[in-house]
């Protein structure tokens, strides 16, 4: 209930908000969600082996500042492109250099406590708006090459966890967590089982049913079509915003917007439902507006107010 509220109150916030009147404090904004992200290495609490959350006093309230930064991520992007539109051919070298600075410096942060799936999602967040904004494709050529030659060194960075995860995924034979998901989402054939027979989920053997694999629930309860009804739904709401970018051509702000938010429940929503097919390494992504998660659940009501 608390969450509830907390979402609303985000939504009506923003919603009230006249963004483009104080544009000139999203920096700021930006700056204060930045300065959250590195009090996490000091002051943030673990769980779950990672440190991402910092504890409010007097209130027993964890907050979860990669879900805070989003919002700001998203309306610094705006700010930055509607200060120096993309020319005919797109963004140079130089502008793109200067953007990527605002990319890079939260991947880092977020991707060393360890979140390496927000991270990846906002940094696939960042470079994609900039690639619907309009950046020369030289770059983007050029770029490709690099992070194919470099990816030997960039898997050897990774967590021992991190390389399990993707060994997992890799090898014939799937992790617990996705055997028991495959299971369930199986077993729910074309339209699903009553509470009571669904026994993935009644038993316990689904892990995070709530969470990170509250797809896999949902399929084994209402079957193929539950799961189709889901993807119709993103779908549609997808497609509405990235066709609202293109009514917004004339307002570089407005269209960074829609852009990001379309881009972020398509990456959640893509990587969510592929981790529980087997489809893509376990991470810890949660379904937009539909799994269970304080934070997550008040930044997408933040995002669309």
């Amino acid at each position: 209930m608390k969450i509830n509220k907390l979402s609303i109150a985000a939504f009506f916030i923003f919603f009230l908000t006249p963004l483009k009147k104080i544009e000139w404090l999203i920096p700021l904004f930006y700056w204060i969600t930045i300065v959250l992200l590195i009090s996490v290495e000091f002051f943030g609490i673990s769980k779950l082996g990672a440190k991402r959350w910092l504890d409010i006093p007097f209130v027993h309230f964890t907050i979860q500042p990669s879900e805070i930064f989003k919002p700001a991520f998203i309306l610094m992007l705006a700010y930055l492109i509607k200060q120096n539109p993309p020319q005919e051919k797109g963004y140079g070298w130089k502008d793109f250099i200067r953007l990527s600075f605002y990319i890079l410096l939260p991947f880092i942060l977020i991707a060393k406590e360890p979140d390496l799936g927000t991270a990846l999602i906002l940094l696939l967040l960042g470079y994609g708006t900039l690639f619907v904004i309009g950046v020369n494709k030289k770059i983007w050529i050029s770029l490709a090459i690099l992070i194919g030659l470099a990816s030997p060194i960039l898997y050897n960075s990774l967590h021992d966890y991190q390389k399990k995860r993707i060994a997992d995924f890799l090898s014939e034979t799937p992790s617990y967590h996705v055997k028991q998901s495959i299971i369930a989402i199986g077993s729910g054939g074309l339209s699903g089982k009553d509470k009571d027979e669904a026994t993935q989920t009644h038993y316990k053997f689904l892990p995070i049913s709530t969470s990170d694999f509250i797809f896999a629930y949902t399929v084994e309860r209402f079957g193929f079509w539950g799961a189709l009804g889901i993807i119709g739904l993103y779908a549609l709401l997808i497609v509405h915003l990235m066709t609202l970018n293109y009514k917004l051509k004339e307002d570089p702000f407005a269209q960074v917007i829609t852009s990001g938010i379309s881009l972020l429940i398509f990456f959640y929503m893509s990587v969510n439902i592929a981790m529980t097919i087997g489809l893509a390494p376990v991470v810890g992504v949660p379904l937009p507006f539909f799994s269970y998660g304080g934070s997550s659940f008040i930044t997408f009501f933040a995002l669309f107010g």
